[in-house]
């Protein structure tokens, strides 16, 4: 008895070998594709961090990569120049205004725009719109750019031109340039940008959904807008929680729609400065155009820590809530 406990587990260890190999070579393409991730992550991801150190050392761009490790110490020097700068609390303000305007009032959209979706039933009308509604997607934001001269310049924009010809205003709106335009110009686009494909998701979600429980409420009289608000919405919950987990994380960016520093560096302009100037932006053109990389790392620094704690945060709160979170 004794010899035979003590053998079973030696032989089943080459038997559990023999079967995990077999399960990776049956697997191979797909652990493939996996290791692929990871390198990538490994090369773009985790090995550039090493340049946080620059937020902390007086490193200057004629060090080259070693001068990461070999400059000189400098603490918290340039945090605290960067708290201490003029602009500090204007691209902060106007970071958190036009990220937080973006989560109002592009979060919903796509969630309702998916249910308006899955309510049609016109099967070509509703592939129609789904695909016309995620294409600007692709779009890029220098064409953006161009898109919008051509529609709000004060000289030659569609708008204007209308606007004046029907009389509802005097002269041409400064829409491109004014501080007063910026932001609901920025929140606008990136709506029409990417709400469509962020509808893709809760799409999916609502697919998800077992349509027998809509033929039972239908049954039993529920409306549409009942089963709406009794199915479809509990249905999705679930990824509602999880996408806006991540928008709350990547809010500083622009959350679900991002693109903060797109729209703040290609429509930014010295008129419109007072509003569209952001840390991401600031970053650039103080940090990296000027060569002060150490001050950029510390700035971009800042800003990332945050959303790593807004992430948590936010991922705590929707599981103590809803039961739901993304870890």
């Amino acid at each position: 008895m004794t010899a035979d406990t003590n053998t079973a587990p030696a032989s089943a260890k080459p038997v559990r070998s023999s079967l995990l190999w077999k399960r990776f070579k049956k697997q191979r393409t797909l652990h493939l594709f996996v290791w692929i991730g990871v390198l990538y992550l490994l090369v773009f991801a985790y090995t550039p961090m090493f340049g946080i150190l620059m937020a902390f050392k007086n490193y200057t761009i004629t060090q080259g990569i070693k001068g990461i490790f070999t400059s000189s110490w400098a603490g918290f020097k340039y945090f605290i120049e960067f708290y201490n700068d003029y602009k500090f609390y204007d691209i902060v303000r106007n970071t958190l205004v036009l990220s937080l305007l973006k989560v109002v009032f592009t979060f919903p959209i796509p969630i309702l725009f998916a249910i308006m979706l899955n309510e049609a039933k016109n099967m070509a009308f509703k592939r129609v719109v789904q695909t016309a509604s995620y294409l600007p997607h692709f779009i890029s934001w220098v064409v953006v750019l161009g898109l919008s001269f051509t529609f709000f310049s004060s000289n030659v924009g569609l708008i204007n031109q209308l606007l004046l010809d029907w009389g509802w205003i005097a002269k041409p709106l400064p829409i491109l340039t004014s501080p007063n335009y910026f932001w609901g110009l920025a929140v606008g686009s990136a709506m029409w940008k990417e709400a469509g494909w962020w509808a893709i998701i809760f799409l999916a979600a609502i697919a998800g959904i077992n349509p027998t429980l809509y033929e039972a409420a239908q049954i039993d009289g529920a409306g549409r807008l009942a089963r709406i608000w009794h199915i479809t919405l509990p249905g999705i919950r679930g990824t509602v929680v999880v996408v806006l987990i991540l928008t709350i994380g990547s809010i500083l960016g622009g959350g679900l729609v991002g693109s903060n520093f797109d729209q703040a560096f290609l429509m930014g302009n010295a008129g419109n400065n007072d509003t569209s100037e952001i840390v991401q932006t600031y970053a650039f053109k103080v940090g990296l155009a000027q060569g002060r990389y150490s001050y950029a790392a510390a700035i971009d620094l800042v800003q990332s820590v945050i959303s790593v704690i807004l992430i948590f945060t936010s991922n705590a709160i929707a599981r103590k809530v809803s039961g739901t979170s993304l870890f």
